[in-house]
């Protein structure tokens, strides 16, 4: 029961990285808001992109937890790092 709690802990942590990670990544390099910039990106078909360079912070998180021997942690990390890609290829193929 331990075990599934800490891997979800990690996959809640890789998700909300992702995501402060894009977010960052957009308010850094784009001249547009958040909201004009995801809509570029759809419409322009970057939007796998926008995802990829947000899930660098990924690497953050899921070294960190292998430092502090949280490795069930880090196994969540990387699940929602390839769920990440999934949706990634998903925009790239349809």
């Amino acid at each position: 029961m331990n075990s599934k709690k800490e891997i979800i802990i990690g996959f809640i942590v890789g998700i909300i990285a992702n995501i402060i990670g894009t977010l960052i990544y957009v308010l850094l390099f784009s001249d547009l808001s958040i909201e004009e910039t995801f809509e570029a990106a759809i419409e322009q078909g970057h939007i796998g992109s926008l995802l990829a360079l947000g899930a660098i912070l990924n690497l953050v998180a899921f070294f960190l937890f292998l430092r502090i021997r949280r490795d069930l942690r880090a196994k969540g990390v990387l699940i929602a790092t390839l769920l990440t890609a999934l949706a990634i290829m998903y925009y790239k193929i349809f």
